[in-house]
């Protein structure tokens, strides 16, 4: 949708849809946390073969076999879904095992990053330029991560893998563009990671601990059986958003997930900020509002430099 057609209400609609999305991925560590004593494999393989369903079903309530028939005729289409599924699969694990194993915040440090993340492959895959404000930003966020490491004492490769694996997922996508909507999109995705997801249940079940579904009374097993639904909503309310509203209010808003994820760890999980890692995050904080800075500059920018649109 032009920016130049865009309604009030459409805006308002999809300031909405994307805030709800975010919202619901900064609680998802509450609601994971809920599964346990199931364990981040056991949960990513029910989250793979869930979805699936959950996007068949779908598929079949939103009429759109007709566009899924014709993305798989298209073999390039297949391997660039193909290759979102293994992104997002790893993903998905390391957001399990960080947020399972007390590591919530070094999970929101990722998210934190992403952003930045995302600029740096549009310079060197994408050849795009970048300003000068968002040069300075990655580099404060550099520092940051050395910080973290030499002050902290611990490498964050929760955080690096998620907004790594994220910032390629998100780069795939690019490339795709409108030619695979998010219902089909998140279809083969599932699909292909089905044979990834079987395997680990098989090697979980022959664990001393076992599979736990159906193990530990019905609430749990509604709960871990609603992984799917879970996975897909968020997606689909970003997919509405992202349609509606422009980037920079997508790249201001983005933020509220990974503050939430912060905000459980420390006050609700009581996960340790010694000194050395306050400083990190707060490094982190200035590099994002140097971002946000950028964003807002540029959409001025953008507005006193567009043509006036046609009555």
């Amino acid at each position: 949708m032009s920016s130049a057609f865009r309604t009030p209400s459409s805006q308002t609609s999809g300031v909405a849809y994307a805030g709800g999305a975010y919202l619901l991925w900064g609680v998802l560590p509450l609601y994971f946390i809920l599964l346990v004593p199931t364990g981040p494999w056991e949960v990513v393989a029910w989250r793979v073969l869930l979805s699936f369903v959950f996007c068949l079903v779908l598929l079949t309530v939103m009429r759109g076999w007709g566009a899924f028939r014709a993305i798989i005729r298209q073999p390039k289409l297949l391997a660039w879904t193909a290759l979102a599924g293994l992104l997002i699969y790893v993903n998905w694990q390391v957001f399990l095992i960080g947020t399972l194993t007390g590591h919530v915040v070094e999970t929101s440090l990722g998210y934190f990053i992403n952003p930045i993340t995302t600029v740096l492959l549009g310079v060197f895959v994408l050849k795009e330029r970048i300003r000068r404000l968002q040069w300075v930003a990655i580099a404060i966020a550099a520092v940051a991560v050395v910080v973290i490491v030499v002050a902290y004492g611990d490498f964050p490769w929760i955080a690096l893998s998620l907004t790594a694996s994220f910032g390629l997922y998100g780069l795939i996508k690019k490339q795709i563009g409108a030619a695979v909507d998010a219902v089909s999109g998140l279809t083969l995705e599932s699909f292909w990671l089905i044979p990834i997801a079987v395997v680990q249940l098989i090697i979980v079940a022959q664990t001393p601990e076992g599979l736990t579904m159906g193990m530990h009374g019905g609430w749990h097993a509604l709960l871990l059986a609603c992984a799917g639904i879970a996975t897909a909503v968020p997606l689909l309310l970003f997919a509405a958003g992202a349609r509606r509203i422009n980037l920079t209010v997508i790249g201001m808003i983005q933020f509220i997930t990974p503050v939430m994820q912060f905000i459980i760890g420390v006050a609700v999980l009581g996960e340790p900020m010694p000194t050395e890692r306050w400083v990190g995050f707060i490094i982190v904080w200035i590099a994002i509002v140097v971002f946000v800075i950028d964003l807002l500059l540029a959409a001025r920018r953008g507005r006193r430099t567009a043509p006036t649109p046609l009555v």
